[in-house]
């Protein structure tokens, strides 16, 4: 059997949201499966690349919103937060996916989408406890897992290890694919991963 393709994101990008929609039908096309995973480009860009922020970059911060916005309207995707605003921060979400993964892992990919869902669908900031119980709710994951995840002293611990991960195997962006060993970041190179996985590479 083939090995599972491995997706990195972080809940604050839109085109991590973007690939969220898309990555596991992609994948089941070949008969391949996918490992969800986080990461933070806190970690990833900022610190570790030393870059800024999109939208804090001249010149791409004037491109983002109208690549976004010709993105969505290509695939019939609603956008309800505006990629101009401050970011949520992401740490409870993924935190809280982090250890699902770790300790429930039916359950972590639901959750993911849930959040992504209310993040960008829905334009709400998923950091409070109520609104990490209504992800759980809306994906069928068990409250007490969440109030578990919440509560539980390894969680950061499990999303700094996550995050390690993402930048060994080279990771740095959201949305990051990696297919067998090949890498492919964003979510443009989806008709790219396609063709690859149907030729086998090249």
């Amino acid at each position: 059997m083939s090995a599972p393709i491995r997706f990195w994101f972080d809940f604050i990008s839109p085109y991590g949201y973007f690939a969220s929609l898309r990555i596991d039908d992609l994948a089941a096309r070949h008969g391949r499966t996918v490992q969800w995973h986080p990461l933070l480009v806190s970690v990833t860009v900022l610190r570790t690349m030393g870059l800024k922020p999109l939208m804090a970059t001249p010149l791409k911060q004037d491109y983002v919103p109208r690549e976004v916005a010709r993105y969505a309207r290509r695939h019939g995707v609603t956008l309800r937060r505006d990629v101009r605003a401050k970011p949520m921060n992401p740490l409870p979400a993924a935190r809280a996916l982090a250890w699902l993964l770790a300790h429930a892992p039916a359950h972590a990919k639901p959750f993911a989408r849930a959040v992504f869902h209310a993040v960008w669908a829905e334009a709400r900031d998923v950091v409070e406890r109520d609104e990490l119980l209504a992800c759980a709710q809306h994906s069928e994951t068990p409250p007490e897992l969440i109030d578990a995840a919440i509560a539980a002293p390894d969680a950061g611990m499990l999303l700094r290890a996550e995050v390690q991960r993402a930048i060994e195997a080279g990771a740095f962006g959201s949305p990051f694919v990696i297919v067998d060993d090949e890498p492919f970041f964003g979510v443009d190179k989806f008709e790219l991963i396609d063709e690859w996985l149907a030729r086998g590479g090249w």
